[in-house]
């Protein structure tokens, strides 16, 4: 049976925020969801030009979040859910605004810019009987899902090594080294991006894919971070050691310094019968390399999983792109709040979803590495 559309809102992700326009054409794609509210902006002007450009009722183009939240809830046609694309600072204050009314949550990650931010986060919903998904994007992937499939068979074998990278150059660029540039730029401001720049920006995605795949979390870690950019307060480079209850071995590193990298990530999980390799940036295929065997390329159109078949939505041999993968995390979404809304209990933890749970696990990870930095790089407890 066709399930309604589901009333979507969206705190920031106003004129000029890059991440807003993408959360709403992936919410589209699959016509699960409309947009009908938005406090797009704290600034009036620029709230009601945003809401204007997407066409939203100005009745319900809002300008303080707690309104929208307080207001959408009272209204029969308020919306089911929230997508929250500020910087990282709200993204607590703004959850839980919604959650306490009773509604949805989409976020960006990090979850907050502390674990006591998560942990209350993660309580509330629980609370609340509400969905909280984080948009861990690259999980949405069907080679991703179908890594993730193969792993838990027993395709590869017990777990050894655990490799991932993430790497971009954007803060590479001659402007953004500029004093001026740090000055300004909130995911330069402890206050608004939270204890770490590049490892909460991206250090966070490498450390959820790696345990999303390989379905076995560190619990030490070693890590150095450290800044390249003059005059920039937090770091643009981490490189992480892991070490596994298991005994497996794993490395992580995400750089924001690498030249010439524009949206590298790359994972790789090393088994006793056999390897995975995921590129992200050629997403449409994954190597499996058994133990002395031949690499074997494994494209979307031709695996049989079904977490890959239940991820695609374009034909064989055509490009998945990151939109696809963004997405599915919408369609997924929908679907466990519809299942709530039915009065059905919550999914098991152990599907594909991101949820606040991994946002626990990602501030976990961050506490750790400022630990071990601050201890000059040794091991220290992960927790997660």
């Amino acid at each position: 049976m066709q399930k309604r559309r589901l009333r979507l809102g969206m705190v920031g992700g106003g004129d000029g925020a890059f991440i807003g326009a993408v959360h709403r054409i992936a919410a589209r794609l699959d016509d699960c969801y409309e947009v009908v509210a938005g406090a797009l902006s704290s600034d009036p002007e620029r709230a009601r030009h945003s809401g204007a450009a997407i066409r939203l009722d100005p009745a319900r183009s809002y300008t303080d979040y707690r309104e929208m939240a307080r207001m959408e809830a009272a209204r029969e046609d308020g919306i089911d859910v929230v997508a929250i694309v500020t910087p990282n600072h709200l993204h607590a204050p703004v959850a839980t605004a919604f959650l306490e009314a009773g509604i949805h949550v989409i976020c960006d990650k990090p979850l907050g810019i502390s674990l006591a931010e998560g942990e209350a986060l993660a309580a509330l919903a629980r609370r609340q009987h509400r969905v909280f998904a984080l948009t861990h994007t690259y999980t949405g992937y069907p080679m991703v899902r179908h890594a993730r499939e193969l792993v838990a068979s027993g395709a590869i074998g017990d777990i050894r090594l655990v490799h991932v990278e993430y790497a971009q150059d954007w803060m590479a660029e001659t402007t953004n080294q500029d004093p001026a540039f740090q000055a300004t730029n909130w995911h330069n401001d402890p206050r608004r991006a939270g204890p770490t720049g590049c490892t909460s920006d991206i250090g966070t995605h490498a450390f959820q894919l790696a345990g999303f795949v390989s379905g076995v979390q560190p619990n030490e870690l070693l890590a150095e971070l450290h800044a390249f950019t003059p005059d920039r307060t937090l770091d643009d480079h981490v490189q992480v050691m892991l070490r596994y209850p298991n005994g497996a071995r794993g490395m992580l590193w995400s750089s924001q310094m690498a030249t010439g990298c524009e949206n590298a990530l790359k994972l790789r999980v090393f088994g006793t019968k056999a390897s995975l390799s995921f590129d992200q940036e050629n997403p449409n295929e994954l190597w499996l390399t058994p133990q002395g065997g031949v690499a074997q390329r494994l494209t979307r159109g031709r695996v049989q999983g079904a977490a890959a078949a239940h991820a695609t939505r374009v034909p064989s041999g055509h490009p998945e792109g990151y939109l696809e993968a963004f997405a599915q995390l919408y369609r997924d979404a929908a679907a466990q709040i519809h299942a709530i809304d039915a009065g059905q209990p919550l999914p098991e933890a152990s599907l594909p979803l991101p949820t606040v749970a991994d946002g626990v696990a990602g501030m976990k990870f961050i506490d750790a590495v400022l630990a071990s930095h601050a201890a000059g790089s040794r091991w220290v407890g992960l927790g997660v």
